[in-house]
């Protein structure tokens, strides 16, 4: 039987101790699947609490993790129709969310959480599972795409999609951040971005970000941020992350009618800073929970990267697969600056 390098999540009672390397099985084909020999993995929060027991959606144990995954076609099934050899495909997050709104169901595929993950030499998927790769990007790029970039342009296209000449707030220099700075500049937004470092500042600089705000120095960013805004009137969409504290002031920025995009967070949650939802109504605005995106939104995305050249911001630092233990320490710690890849040979 033919084995392969694989990272199995055995238990959560250890954090990052829980996660072991071995060989495995190479898994056999099913008339609707298709074996890829993964190339490249990127890695997630998600990703990263799943081992210490933190994560809030099903899990099930043991587990290969990686939510995110590209590599190419070496088999498919009988009844496969997608797919054929030689194909660079990248995986979708939750398998079985397809299209539309996402149920109940759906958010219990989730690769690296039910469904054995990317970080692992070989992984069989559905067809659905899977789309075709972007063509402009390498298979470290592309397998940035499945969680962080599908949510950021769910965030600005899901609900009600971003126009030319409106206005974005990003917060910090995270995977879903970066991609949703880039997304709405191609559509000609403007885009103010928050952050806590001179450093930070200069790269988001260079990505294009019109306005850059120091949240430490500007406790009160929410206001700077509408007043940015033409006539003063408010920014329309908000990728929001931070949390309880990030909130309140994403209120104090949003236009009537705009939507705060509620991605995580990372700021924590505390009472006693936690607006009211009634502030909804105060503000006239919706928030909006994103889980990801579907298969349909994932290829929308991939069009729009292709006909726009649009290109992740990997960390200098890339991984290989048996590294990914460090790779998990390296980003827990923070030292990273957009996506963190590792390489799968």
């Amino acid at each position: 039987m033919a084995t392969m390098n694989s990272w199995v999540v055995e238990n959560m009672d250890n954090g990052f101790d829980g996660l072991v390397y071995k060989d495995t099985p190479v898994p056999k084909v099913g008339e609707t699947e298709v074996l890829v020999k993964l190339h490249a993995a990127s890695l997630n929060y998600r990703d990263l609490i799943i081992p210490k027991g933190m994560y809030p959606f099903p899990t099930q144990l043991p587990i290969v993790p990686g939510s995110d995954g590209a590599g190419e076609v070496v088999e498919v099934g009988s009844k496969v129709t997608e797919f054929k050899k030689g194909d660079q495909v990248t995986t979708v997050f939750n398998q079985g969310h397809q299209y539309g709104a996402i149920d109940i169901p759906a958010t219990q595929t989730g690769l690296g959480g039910v469904i054995d993950g990317s970080l692992r030499q070989y992984g069989v998927f559905q067809q659905t599972g899977l789309v075709k790769s972007a063509k402009n990007l390498s298979a470290v790029e592309n397998s940035t795409l499945p969680c962080a970039a599908v949510t950021s342009w769910n965030a600005l296209y899901g609900l009600k999609p971003l126009k030319p000449g409106q206005v974005v707030v990003v917060q910090g220099t995270g995977g879903v951040s970066l991609f949703a700075l880039q997304f709405a500049k191609a559509a000609g937004a403007t885009v103010i971005a928050t952050t806590s470092s001179a450093q930070k500042a200069e790269k988001l600089k260079k990505l294009g970000a019109d306005h850059i705000i120091n949240y430490k120095e500007d406790l009160n960013w929410g206001e700077t941020a509408k007043k940015l805004s033409p006539d003063g009137a408010g920014v329309d969409h908000i990728i929001e992350v931070g949390g309880s504290g990030t909130l309140a002031q994403s209120f104090k920025a949003i236009k009537f009618e705009g939507v705060i995009s509620v991605i995580g967070f990372l700021g924590g949650v505390d009472p006693t800073t936690q607006p009211s939802i009634l502030d909804t109504l105060g503000q006239i605005c919706t928030v909006r929970g994103v889980y990801v995106g579907s298969r349909a939104i994932m290829k929308d995305m991939i069009l729009a990267i292709e006909a726009n050249d649009i290109h992740p911001v990997v960390d200098e630092k890339v991984f290989s697969l048996d590294q990914t233990r460090e790779a998990y320490d390296y980003m827990w710690d923070q030292k990273h600056f957009g996506k963190l890849a590792i390489k799968i040979h």
